[in-house]
């Protein structure tokens, strides 16, 4: 995740390179180097259906940033369990927070292989962050973890970040999306914040960008889902929204004013950020 983990050898026995990975699929939409042929072939193919794709990944790695920021530098948070952490090269969770805050406390969650290769060194190289290899889809296995226990203070508030984690589930692999949801945020003390994004179907003239993406995901990797509106809504419920509520990720919070137009694929992922009373 930092440097020193993008140099650290993958254990090649433990990886199919056969197969495209959502990690490394994403790591290469970002421009990272922890991927493979069989990766990047699967964002060709994306870009080739859907130019300019990449501005999913990039428009969601930047909204996990500035939210991040905004609940360190704003809200006091200074710990964060972060499900689905993936390989980007640069700007993780943990790089954000403690760069605010030293002391910042993260859990990093995830079971892909090269997830966990990397997040060797960084259990090595930062004592205020951990990683543990659970089911994200599995809620029980990542909040009754020892690890996060006894990492995280579950007294006081934290940020929960499900950032382009749930559109990859389905009702018939477990738990519906929103059960699992409702879960985490039943878990989570008073005061706590929740970082989520999602495939978005907006169902109307760029609804068919959603369904050529997603068509690509179901016959290759793990399956992605691009979900509308209410449905998007059930996995929110019983938190207080922060304006602007949801809403496509690039537009939460800007930087700044935008000097190009939003491509088409920009429009269908959306992303929120909401407090638990």
């Amino acid at each position: 995740m930092a440097d020193a983990i993008s140099q650290t050898p993958l254990p090649s026995h433990a990886i199919d390179t056969t197969v495209p990975s959502v990690a490394r699929a994403y790591d290469a939409a970002l421009g990272g180097k922890d991927n493979y042929e069989v990766d990047r072939q699967l964002l060709a193919q994306l870009n080739a259906a859907v130019p300019e794709v990449n501005i999913i990944a990039v428009s969601n790695r930047a909204f996990l940033i500035r939210a991040v920021r905004f609940l360190s530098r704003e809200a006091g948070i200074d710990q964060f369990l972060d499900c689905g952490s993936g390989l980007p090269t640069v700007e993780n969770t943990h790089q954000v927070a403690q760069r605010l805050n030293p002391d910042a406390r993260v859990v990093y969650v995830d079971n892909d292989p090269v997830v966990l290769a990397h997040g060797r060194a960084l259990l090595e190289d930062n004592e205020n962050t951990k990683l543990i290899d659970a089911n994200i889809f599995t809620p029980s296995a990542v909040m009754d973890s020892e690890v996060v226990r006894r990492h995280l203070d579950f007294t006081r508030p934290m940020a929960l970040l499900q950032v382009a984690t749930l559109h990859h589930h389905s009702a018939d692999e477990g738990l519906p999306p929103a059960e699992v949801m409702r879960a985490y945020i039943d878990g989570l003390p008073s005061g706590s914040y929740v970082v989520f994004s999602h495939f978005f179907d907006p169902e109307n003239e760029h609804s068919a960008i959603a369904h050529r993406v997603q068509g690509i995901l179901n016959n290759s990797i793990s399956r992605g889902f691009f979900r509308t509106r209410a449905e998007i809504e059930t996995m929110l419920e019983g938190l207080e929204l922060i304006d602007p509520g949801i809403t496509v990720a690039d537009e939460w919070w800007p930087d700044g004013p935008g000097n190009t137009p939003l491509p088409d694929a920009g429009r269908c992922i959306v992303a929120a950020l909401g407090r638990k009373p």
